[in-house]
């Protein structure tokens, strides 16, 4: 069974393309026709590409590795850090800073810097201060908390990055292809699809269209991390049946031997 149905991805307007004076032609196999001047995508191409694109998220998800959603055009924004959150994701939704991927020892220094600042408004320290060095740590604060809030808890470099909009967010795919950093991504008939590793075609302009990929690509890493945990609980399950097997063999074995032994000692009485 698919991921969304095709009656889910229509309602949603994930088919609805851009204008065909506004398109990339290496995303010609993607399209299914032209209607008033706009592009429609194959829908057939696009249910395929996402249950592929969520069955890879599962899996990467039940191995515990870093998965970034990155979006941060205004249609995206929130979307991406409600959906991140929910399933336990990391994101990107304000403004991509250039060296994140590819300079992110430098990057791991601003985070820890973020952290620093978290804390000293934490614990108070921060209104000690006088006013005007208030002022300046607050925008700093501010700054970092808007460029790298989202990431600030991941541990090294992302294993995947999740992008809405090629075109937009081409600095963040250049930057992880160059490191070997996988890539999935909503791209819309104006977008190049290469280099894109896992090519979800469809509206990356419309709240409902990246509202409805999102929630099911969040939906699927949650799965993964379920599986992951319900994998656990099975071993357990196994290793309990082995167990009782074990018990079962042993608490045979003996009672086998006691009535060997009493034989035994019967037979000795009688003679």
């Amino acid at each position: 069974m698919s991921v969304a149905s095709m009656r889910q991805l229509l309602e949603a307007g994930v088919h609805f393309g851009h204008q065909t004076r506004r398109w990339n032609p290496k995303m010609r196999q993607y399209i299914y026709g032209e209607r008033n001047g706009i592009y429609i995508i194959d829908l057939e191409q696009t249910t395929r590409a996402l249950d592929k694109a969520c069955d890879f998220l599962r899996k990467i998800a039940s191995e515990k590795k870093n998965i970034v959603f990155v979006g941060t055009k205004k249609q995206a924004a929130d979307i991406i850090e409600e959906e991140a959150k929910r399933c336990g994701a990391h994101f990107v939704n304000r403004r991509w800073l250039g060296g994140m991927l590819t300079n992110f020892e430098t990057i791991r220094l601003r985070i820890n810097r973020l952290k620093e600042l978290e804390e000293m408004r934490d614990t108070g320290d921060f209104y000690r201060r006088p006013k005007k060095e208030l002022a300046v740590l607050n925008r700093e604060l501010f700054k970092l908390e808007k460029s790298l809030g989202g990431i600030k808890n991941m541990r090294g470099r992302p294993d995947v990055l999740f992008v809405i909009d090629q075109k937009r967010e081409d600095i963040a795919v250049a930057e992880a292809k160059k490191i070997g950093i996988t890539v999935v991504g909503i791209i819309d008939t104006n977008c190049d699809p290469d280099g894109i590793d896992y090519v979800i075609p469809g509206n990356d302009d419309s709240i409902r269209s990246i509202k409805l990929i999102m929630s099911k690509v969040a939906d699927s890493i949650l799965e993964g991390k379920q599986g992951q945990a319900h994998t656990f609980e099975e071993e357990k399950a196994l290793v309990q049946q082995e167990e009782e097997k074990v018990h079962a063999v042993v608490g045979a074995s003996t009672v086998a031997v006691a009535e060997d032994l009493e034989e035994a000692l019967t037979e000795d009485e009688e003679a």
